[in-house]
Formats: structure tokens, sequence, C-alpha cells
């Protein structure tokens, strides 16, 4: 019966775990669309790294805070946009974990939407005390390029 427990409690600890990093993920969309750069920062570590490629890479809360503030950022909210990120696999292994999904951004233009960037996402996140929170997040277009698509790929076991 403690064995059962055991199990059931490693369960369901694994199952927590995968939805607080799928509510993290999902966060980072609608903190995007709102402009709360602060709030959003804070979804990585202190020396957390957001990496776009072909665009920038941010380290830090305030290089990440900035890419929201910057004016591409405010004129793209500015006309109407929506970050659509997920669904995400997410894989544990103790306090590290990687999800890997797409992300979309919209943007309203002339009274429609449209796709403006369809993106491949690896997030690297850690457990920390204040819970998960980014260590990386790898985000490529998926153009064609093979680095974009390995960014889905699961991560490959060690030899």
């Amino acid at each position: 019966m403690t064995n059962d427990l055991a199990t059931l409690t490693a369960r369901i600890g694994a199952l927590e775990d995968r939805e607080s990093i799928r509510e993290l993920i999902a966060t980072y969309g609608t903190l995007a669309d709102c402009g709360d750069a602060q709030a959003l920062a804070q979804l990585w570590c202190d020396d957390g790294e957001y990496e776009v490629a072909g665009f920038a890479t941010a380290k830090g809360h305030d290089a990440i805070a900035a890419l929201i503030d910057a004016p591409y950022h405010r004129a793209l909210m500015a006309s109407g946009c929506a970050h659509a990120l997920g669904p995400v696999t997410v894989d544990i292994d103790g306090d590290c974990a990687t999800a890997r999904g797409h992300s979309v951004v919209f943007r309203h233009s002339e009274g429609r939407f449209e796709a403006l960037r369809v993106a491949a996402n690896r997030w690297t996140l850690v457990r920390t005390q204040a819970g998960w929170r980014v260590a990386h997040r790898a985000n490529a277009l998926l153009d064609g390029t093979f680095a974009a698509r390995m960014l889905l790929a699961p991560a490959q076991p060690a030899i």
C-alpha cells in the first residue's frame, strides 16, 4: 500500500509540474499582448535568456522586458496582436524541464487577422523557490531551416 501511495504521489507531482510549466508558457502570450513587460520578464530566472533567431538575444530581466517595451512591439500591440503558444510537450528531469512547441503571432491588419510569425520554440526551465522559471527560450521561424525544426525535436538520450 505504501508503494502505491508513493507512486500516486509521484504521478500527481509530475502532473502538477507539467501544468505549472504549461501555465507559465501560456502566461507569456497574455503578458506580451497586454504589454506587461516587467511581469513577463519575471517568468525568467534572474540570468535567463530569450533567443529569437535572426532578431535578438536578451539576457536578464531588464533586457527581456526591453523586448516588450521596444517600439516594434508597442506598434504591434497598437495595431492589435495575439501571441498564441502551445500546446507544448514537456519533459521533466528532477528540477529541470524542457518544453517544445509552436508559437504564432497574429496581427490585426485591414480589418482581419493574419499570421505574422510562426515559430518553433524550445523552453529550458528550472524549478526555483518561486516555482518553475525559464532559464532559456529559443525561438526560430519555421521557414524550412533545419535549425528551426530541431527546436521541436525531442532531446536525444546520452550515449
